[in-house]
């Protein structure tokens, strides 16, 4: 049987993955990544990742330290602005809205958005190229021999990886990590969100909305123009059947229902392309390290999309490893993986527990619960060390 050596080897080929790969050979040390899918690298073929994700400041830095900003930036749009407007009934009535600007913060935008399908195929092209990396596309994770001196993973080709550090970056339901023994903690809301992308009338000045209503957010975030025409992606999460039903109805009825729930924001909304549909869950894995195998991005933890914390939460935990395997001798010693655990354990938690909350306030058709969500909106954007605290928090740990 063919056996790789490896400094870390890393289950799962997502974006987490390949952004985790590309980083930690951009740090010296020999990577092997398997995924059993090859990625889908355009947006009209079936599996495309057909969701956007607004990547903030502390995910551009990580892009930065090995060269992938430069392929990502021209695909791009800054997010100067997030706009919260509250509604209820239907068709929603609006209450009230407030705005948040990243120049209260900085003078860079909070983010740049970027659909994640294009993501892929950029992370994809890169590491056809990338010295000390090889991809395994199509090949997953089988077997695992954790070792205090090292792994030997096992993969689905019949071929084995030797390596000082294997990394769960596989998703919700990590393979590795449940071999690994770690266990996870889920919430269900029986909430889907839909994903997709719509070309409109009114240029959306690089900002970001979140519409709340009954049933979750309806989330518009800014693209660059779509056949001359500007474009946005949208996120709406309501609870599981409704999104069903919107997902089966004829385009021109779920352009019409779309636009009552857009509360004609930016003017005629018209679909572009496919609908795709996903569960909405918090799930957190009970720790991050188990011997040699440490789990990160969805195989951690499993956010409802909200705030733009999923896959960035995703790519702080692919900072804090980078930071505690740089410099050392052994990526995957205890020490090491002592200190990544540390950093982001509390993190996520923490981070968990307000976002099932915001949700749960955020998609309640309840009054007593809508007031609240109202006075809490108000809250945070009028005071205004409070709304500055918020920000911070949100852009994540620097």
């Amino acid at each position: 049987m063919e056996q790789r050596d490896a400094d870390i080897f890393i289950s799962g080929g997502g974006i987490a993955g390949q952004v985790a790969a590309a980083v930690l050979a951009a740090r010296g040390f020999f990577v092997v990544m398997a995924d059993p899918v090859p990625p889908v690298t355009e947006a009209d073929l079936d599996g495309s990742d057909l969701r956007s994700t607004a990547f903030l400041q502390p995910a551009r830095e990580l892009f930065q330290a090995c060269g992938l900003w430069d392929l990502l930036e021209p695909h791009s749009r800054p997010l100067d602005t997030l706009q919260v407007i509250d509604t209820t009934g239907w068709p929603p009535v609006e209450r009230d809205r407030r705005l948040f600007r990243s120049a209260d913060m900085s003078d860079e935008p909070f983010g740049w958005n970027l659909m994640n399908w294009l993501v892929r195929r950029e992370l994809w092209r890169y590491l056809q190229g990338a010295e000390r990396v090889t991809a395994l596309y199509g090949t997953g994770f089988r077997t695992l021999v954790n070792r205090t001196s090292g792994v030997i993973v096992g993969l689905t080709d019949g071929t084995s990886v030797r390596a000082r550090l294997a990394v769960a970056a596989d998703g919700k339901m990590s393979p590795l990590r449940e071999t690994a023994g770690i266990g996870v903690r889920t919430t269900r809301y029986g909430q889907k969100s839909l994903a997709f992308t719509v070309t409109h009338d009114v240029p959306h000045d690089n900002i970001s909305t979140e519409i709340y209503n009954e049933g979750g957010p309806f989330t518009i975030v800014p693209l660059p123009d779509v056949d001359g025409s500007p474009a946005s992606a949208v996120v709406w999460m309501n609870q599981g059947p409704r999104s069903v039903e919107l997902m089966d109805m004829a385009v021109p009825d779920f352009e019409d229902v779309m636009q009552a729930r857009s509360v004609n924001l930016l003017g005629r909304l018209r679909l572009k392309g496919n609908r795709s549909i996903w569960p909405i869950v918090t799930q957190t894995a009970d720790r991050l390290v188990e011997g040699r195998v440490t789990v990160v991005a969805e195989a951690a933890h499993a956010l409802p999309p909200i705030g733009a914390q999923g896959l960035n939460t995703s790519l702080n935990d692919i900072a804090a490893l980078v930071e505690a395997v740089s410099g050392a001798d052994d990526p995957g010693d205890a020490a090491t993986l002592a200190r990544f655990e540390a950093a982001r354990l509390p993190d996520i938690a923490r981070r968990a527990r307000v976002i099932d909350l915001f949700n749960r306030v955020a998609g309640s058709g309840d009054a007593g619960m809508q007031a609240v969500r109202l006075l809490g909106l108000r809250a945070v954007h009028d005071i205004a060390p409070v709304r500055h605290g918020v920000m911070r928090v949100g852009l994540g740990p620097r």
